[in-house]
């Protein structure tokens, strides 16, 4: 019986308007001056979805930019190779991301343009129902429901959706009311709306009820209880993993590692790695074509991944000789000073920030 209360409540007279304030809302208060806003091309509407997946605003605007200036439309970024894009992509993480768009690039390219159906959309590379609905509703008004995090949290508010979203369930209880709730018109506005007002007011920490315009029919502001939705994730210990990673060092330039795609880091360049624990003379020998001097221990690094956080323990091996061993392309030396620039990863660039401030001491 509570669980029919709860979905007539979805659907009450209460929340009938739930669409037109959100719409006049944003219309006066909400988002728009973001970079991708204010056009219909498919190509940069994606790009912006794809980038702001998992990624806060103000670290996508400086990528997209940059992005654009290197691969304007679908066609540059086809015609690219995965290297350039991942070395435009460096820094802005979950690198799955770059690695689909670029295949997802190369199929609109086959296909001679960006699909415009939601169910289209998603059967290109890295695309989700969520994303493809964005995509659909900015690029081509299509009346589509979106449920990213920010909407998640509205809408669990909003009615009181109890348990974790990440749930099944839960998940799909939310997709019902997102899809009940959808204007006939202002699809636009209404999908920016709901995501601005999620990101500005209905925060997961101290949300700004008083301003929201859905304030006055929203049950968890009744219940006096908005910290109670959505629920959080069951916790769960954070595994631990470690590794060593060798600066190997030869005349001012340093040995990196292509890693293996798909993977973490896949398609990057960074330091080899070794078991902790590992013999790494005899590693730099026998793999990496190279006779060392004592390895000196550096100071450690920490990097948090979403589901692991990752010990690293770095080792700085200056080069005596280098051995014909060495296998390419997986393999490259690049000089200290320019390194940064190339396709790495983010504990990377920290490594190579410490060494060049290490160098100008």
């Amino acid at each position: 019986m509570a669980g029919e209360r709860e979905r007539r409540s979805e659907k009450s007279p209460a929340g009938a308007d739930f669409a037109s304030r959100l719409v006049r809302w944003q219309k006066s208060h909400g988002r728009h001056d973001l970079p991708w806003q204010g056009t219909r091309d498919p190509y940069r509407v994606w790009l912006s979805e794809i980038m702001l997946q998992q990624t806060q605003v103000s670290a996508v605007i400086p990528y997209y930019a940059r992005f654009l200036a290197r691969f304007p439309d679908c066609a540059a970024l086809a015609a690219a190779t995965e290297e350039q894009v991942m070395q435009v992509w460096s820094g802005l993480g979950y690198y799955s991301r770059a690695r689909n768009l670029h295949k997802a690039a190369q199929a609109v390219v086959a296909l001679g343009e960006f699909p415009r159906a939601r169910a289209d959309i998603e059967k290109l590379p890295g695309i989700g129902r969520s994303t493809a609905a964005a995509i659909a509703a900015f690029a081509f008004g299509s009346r589509e429901a979106i449920l990213d995090g920010n909407v998640k949290r509205v809408l669990a508010r909003h009615f009181a959706v109890p348990g974790y979203p990440g749930q099944k369930a839960v998940e799909q209880r939310l997709w019902g009311i997102a899809e009940s709730v959808l204007p006939a018109n202002d699809i636009e506005a209404y999908t920016q709306g709901i995501m601005d007002l999620g990101a500005t007011l209905c925060t997961r920490h101290d949300p700004q009820c008083r301003r929201c315009p859905l304030s006055a029919t929203c049950a968890a502001l009744a219940q006096g209880n908005t910290a109670a939705y959505p629920a959080p994730k069951p916790a769960k210990p954070m595994p631990q993993r470690q590794t060593m990673m060798l600066i190997v060092e030869a005349d001012g330039a340093l040995l990196f590692e292509k890693r293996p795609s798909p993977g973490i880091w896949g398609g990057l360049w960074s330091f080899p790695e070794l078991a902790s624990g590992g013999d790494i003379v005899a590693h730099c020998r026998t793999n990496l074509g190279c006779e060392i001097d004592v390895p000196q221990r550096l100071a450690p690094l920490a990097h948090g991944f979403t589901h692991f956080r990752l010990a690293i323990e770095p080792w700085r091996c200056t080069v005596q000789r280098r051995l014909p061993v060495l296998q390419e392309p997986a393999h490259a030396w690049l000089p200290l000073a320019g390194a940064h620039e190339a396709a790495i990863p983010v504990p990377v660039k920290k490594l190579l920030a410490r060494l060049r401030a290490a160098g100008n001491a």
